[in-house]
């Protein structure tokens, strides 16, 4: 499998430091808001890659964040703590604010088949470990402490600059947004680890610390997790294409300052999300949730293909009417699954479909082998409703193809199946009670007797679409007492009266 790394900006061989075993870390969501549908095409595609890399036979270990404190409004140090920020909106405390967003998150994640990774660790629960990392760098030289604060200094690095895509005059104040002035720092380059009560004296959660009381840096926290959970050697490290500066620079910085040897060699980035005005933001006021999707008639699975469509290389453009056009797409494509039989008889000739199947699996994997070329692998799925194979082996390969690509293929066409045959069973019953021609024979019968025979003809004709005879027998003895008698046609009942 190749995949693009955004460290050595080409599509190179994805190999794993321990043989068979995938160590992957995700930066986690800043739970002080809804996750809005930008920052969850991110988490779509790298929920595709883990379950692929998953397919292929990888061990993936996979962990993620969840950012509860020291994440400021630039990433850049400066600015007001996002909890706090939100916190305040809200009139909650920041606990409060960091449960409900979570639960929140994760509930966007279920709607969209996004599988929670099987380690997730809160900011908070990890200060021990923040502050070890941050009293190593200090002591290897890597860190140092100025106006309360304790900063990374980037001038012991050979290249800080590792993504190749930022220069230093992009960091000078004024240039780039949010920067402000800091001179506690050496250079301006140089991050925060450690804050203490000389910056933001009003942060709600605070930790005592060599350095007095204060809280982590937000850089810091990937760093510590990451080694915590996964180990000295990462394997691939994902997230949205705005963490590769300055977040993701800063953690292989310290990491590989911490560690003394290099830390993760692929870095996997999905770029924005973009209204017709531009990238989406929580500030932008084009605040799109998976709840207001779905509010307007979207499955959650229609803004997942969606995201399949299009390489997670390239920005996407969000429209309504994208969206409706993908309804209608996704609609079509469970149709036609719905439309296979689960019980159809066995292939003819078990070697010839066994080989179609392979060249499928083939072609489905040369897609997603070629830098998680979605699009591709999605029309896979239209191949194989196109081949001459049998109905079971189609549905057997889009139930394989749909274990990565998770859009609920068989599920929905499942449930769509069944809706088919109980709109067809009701609608052949109805046809045929229509068809049903009931014939008095005895034109001296009054007219309410009649009316009542007929009724009863007809409950006993629809007791027996319905197979239950017991109940037809039990109307005719009925309609016996009442001394009628009954002839059965094809589609007519005739009937006399003593």
């Amino acid at each position: 499998m190749k995949l693009y790394n955004t460290l050595t900006r080409t599509r190179d061989e994805f190999t794993t430091h321990e043989p068979g075993v995938c160590r992957m870390y995700t930066c986690g969501p800043t739970v002080y808001h809804f996750a809005h549908i930008g920052n969850l095409r991110t988490y779509i595609m790298e929920d595709v890659l883990e379950k692929y890399l998953r397919y292929t036979g990888l061990d993936v270990k996979r962990c993620m964040n969840i950012t509860d404190v020291g994440h400021l409004t630039s990433d850049a140090d400066t600015g007001e703590d996002k909890m706090l920020k939100g916190a305040r909106r809200e009139h909650k405390t920041v606990m409060e604010i960091a449960r409900f967003y979570t639960d929140a998150f994760f509930a966007d994640c279920k709607k969209l088949n996004i599988r929670i990774p099987d380690t997730v660790v809160p900011a908070t629960s990890k200060i021990d470990d923040f502050i070890q990392m941050v009293e190593v760098l200090i002591e290897k030289g890597y860190a140092y402490l100025s106006g309360g604060n304790v900063y990374f200094d980037t001038s012991k690095l050979d290249n800080y600059y590792v993504f190749g895509n930022q220069e230093a005059e992009d960091l000078a104040v004024g240039v780039r947004e949010g920067v402000e002035a800091d001179e506690a720092k050496r250079s301006k380059t140089d991050f925060v680890l450690w804050f203490t009560k000389s910056k933001f004296e009003d942060q709600e959660l605070k930790w005592e610390s060599p350095w007095g009381l204060g809280y982590p840096g937000w850089h810091i926290e990937c760093s510590a997790i990451s080694v915590s959970a996964l180990g000295e050697y990462l394997d691939l490290h994902c997230g949205g294409i705005d963490n590769a500066f300055p977040h993701h620079t800063n953690e292989i910085a310290q990491s590989e300052a911490y560690l003394g040897h290099p830390w993760c060699p692929q870095w996997f980035h999905v770029l924005h999300l973009n209204t017709t005005s531009g990238k989406m933001s929580k500030s932008s006021g084009e605040f799109l949730t998976v709840s207001l999707l779905e509010e307007k008639g979207y499955d959650p699975m229609v803004y997942r293909l969606f995201c399949l469509g299009s390489h997670y290389r390239k920005s996407l453009v969000f429209s309504w009417e994208g969206m409706d056009s993908t309804k209608t797409a996704y609609g079509k494509l469970v149709s036609r699954i719905a439309a296979l039989d689960p019980d159809a008889k066995e292939a003819t000739d078990p070697d010839a479909e066994k080989q179609t199947a392979q060249a499928l699996r083939a072609r489905f994997a040369e897609a997603m082998d070629n830098d998680l070329n979605t699009a591709l692998a999605v029309t896979a799925l239209y191949d194989v409703l196109k081949a001459k194979i049998g109905d079971r082996t189609k549905l057997a390969l889009i139930g394989e193809f749909d274990s990565v690509l998770s859009l609920n293929l068989l599920e929905a066409a499942a449930k769509l199946r069944e809706q088919n045959r109980a709109a067809e069973a009701a609608k052949k019953a109805a046809d045929q009670t229509a068809e049903l021609a009931v014939v008095c024979r005895s034109p001296e019968v009054d007219p309410e007797t009649a009316a009542e025979v007929e009724r009863l003809i007809r409950e006993r004709a629809d007791a027996k679409k319905a197979k239950n005879f017991a109940d037809a027998d039990a109307i005719r003895e009925k309609l016996s007492a009442m001394g009628v008698t009954l002839k059965d046609g094809k589609n007519t009942v005739e009937w006399t009266k003593e």
